[in-house]
């Protein structure tokens, strides 16, 4: 009988970064990522990419940290990385609290994690919740304790705070190991990985090259050009461009395989972050998948993978929720339902679905008198002009915090408070796009200020605003101002998910 043990091959580790809200996880990736990059190109499979040698600054022009909406994590992100000469993926999990399925599925996922703590806070709630998820998962774990380089930093204090929350550190009477780092200076960074390459190889990962690939789905998405994108991370086998792929839910064949850099592949190995398009419906986060087709029963799944509820109860407050991808319209429908509860108010999810705003979703909004809620993503424009003509509110951001807040004042009648300052629109000068629209207006009552939310009235009496926007700036004589008040004229740029016209009302409420 031959031995199958050796066909198989050493792989690398695959490490959730996990932790609470701004506690530095995705600035220590960015930074992994930067030394990478500098000390050996853009890395492909653990080899520099010849199409990026010599042109390092063409790969990783700004941080992911910079470019996330809000400044924080809102989904999950895989990267794979090459420190002495040994390749490590990263899976970076959101560490807001409505992201907590999104991080049970990276540390699903992944063979290790690390941990981050802030040195000057400690354990915060989130953290609670990921030493508890390391603990039902069994995923093994080091601790970074990050921002060392404050002076209000305290190592000591990490340290008490993770052993009254059960974490037994290596000289504590446990053997977690842990390091002392600063993700935003780079002290003790290298030594942070070189720890957790001596966990990985004590875990002994090794895959089978031969066998069906098979891994786990970590997002998907509907992309209005290419179909359905679904990015996976393969544990085992080897994927390759045209297999067939299924999940419990989904089925399909590989016509694009991309790297985490999005360049194309023909096949890849563990622990390899991939984007397959190819699938017939959208496959759910969190599967398995695997190119064995006896794997899974490929089941009937409705293409648009849309949730229809019907409405119970009259006076609830009705929303269509809509968001760019599987994981952010998990987590807003969860969040969502959670302030519900909360301020023991009863809200309708009429609809919810992944995708940008159609048309169709407004004509349901407006037959069961529902608020769209879109999150990360955008409204086409025929269902903008459907908007505009029904008077159908929507409830549009990129950020979890803004929809939040939003909700929050519709459910506690904070969003019928009294107005603070109210605003006439007289002229339009720049409408290219949506979150930066520039026009001019006289402040009719009250006080304008910047960086504040404003209902959009539209039309004579009109008692129902038609959507909501979010003042950037605001302009006096060429000059930025924080506030103005009744009777003067100002410019304003700012962000809405309808394009403002002449005429309308701008009203900030308290």
């Amino acid at each position: 009988m031959p031995d199958k043990t050796k066909k198989l091959q050493p792989r690398p580790p695959i490490v959730a970064v996990m932790g609470h809200v701004d506690h530095g996880k995705t600035t220590l990736l960015d930074h992994i990522r930067k030394m990478t990059y500098a000390a050996r190109g853009a890395v492909q499979r653990g080899a520099i990419s010849k199409k990026f040698q010599g042109k390092i600054s063409e790969v990783a022009p700004r941080s992911v940290a910079e470019r996330e909406a809000g400044g924080i994590t809102q989904a999950v992100g895989a990267y794979e990385i090459v420190h002495n000469d040994r390749t490590i993926t990263f899976i970076d999990t959101p560490g807001h609290e409505a992201f907590s399925a999104m991080r049970s599925r990276g540390a699903h996922a992944a063979d290790l994690a690390v941990l981050v703590v802030a040195a000057d806070e400690g354990v915060k709630p989130q953290t609670k919740e990921a030493i508890k998820i390391l603990e039902e998962t069994g995923t093994p774990f080091v601790v970074a304790v990050n921002k060392i380089d404050r002076t209000n930093g305290s190592m000591d204090k990490a340290k008490n705070d993770l052993l009254a929350a059960g974490v037994l550190l290596e000289g504590f009477g446990g053997q977690v190991s842990y390091h002392g780092i600063s993700a935003k200076t780079g002290e003790g960074v290298a030594e942070l990985l070189d720890l957790i390459i001596l966990a990985a190889d004590m875990e002994g990962l090794a895959y089978d090259p031969d066998v069906p690939a098979s891994g786990y789905i970590l997002e998907a998405r509907r992309d209005p050009r290419r179909g359905i994108e679904a990015s996976v991370i393969v544990k085992n086998g080897t994927l390759k461009r045209n297999d067939d792929i299924a999940t419990p839910s989904a089925a399909g064949k590989i016509k694009i395989l991309e790297d985490f850099m999005g360049n194309p592949a023909d096949r890849l190995s563990p622990s390899a972050p991939a984007l397959v398009i190819g699938f017939e419906s959208l496959p759910g986060i969190g599967e398995e998948f695997s190119t064995d087709s006896a794997a899974f029963r490929k089941k009937d799944i409705s293409e648009s993978k849309t949730k229809d509820m019907p409405q119970r109860d009259a006076n609830a407050l009705a929303l269509i929720l809509k968001a760019s991808d599987a994981g952010s319209l998990e987590a807003l429908g969860m969040v969502l339902r959670g302030i519900a509860v909360e301020r023991q108010k009863t809200i309708n999810i009429v609809r919810e679905s992944v995708g940008d705003v159609t048309d169709g979703d407004v004509r349901t909004a407006a037959a069961t008198n529902a608020i769209i809620v879109a999150f990360k993503n955008r409204i086409e424009k025929g269902a903008q002009n459907l908007v505009e003509a029904q008077h159908v509110p929507v409830i549009a951001s990129k950020v979890v915090y803004d929809i939040v807040k939003a909700v929050e004042d519709l459910l506690t009648g904070a969003g019928m408070a009294t107005a603070l300052g109210t605003l006439d629109v007289l002229a339009v000068f720049n409408q290219e796009k949506s979150d930066k629209q520039l026009f001019g207006g006289r402040i009719s009552s009250g006080v304008f200020r910047a960086k504040v939310p404003f209902e959009i009235f539209r039309g004579a009496g009109s008692q129902e605003p038609i959507g909501l926007g979010k003042i950037l700036t605001l302009r006096e004589n060429k000059s930025e101002i924080t506030q103005a008040e009744k009777g003067k004229e100002i410019g304003i740029l700012a962000s809405a998910p309808i394009m403002i016209e002449v005429g309308d009302i701008l009203v900030i409420r308290k």
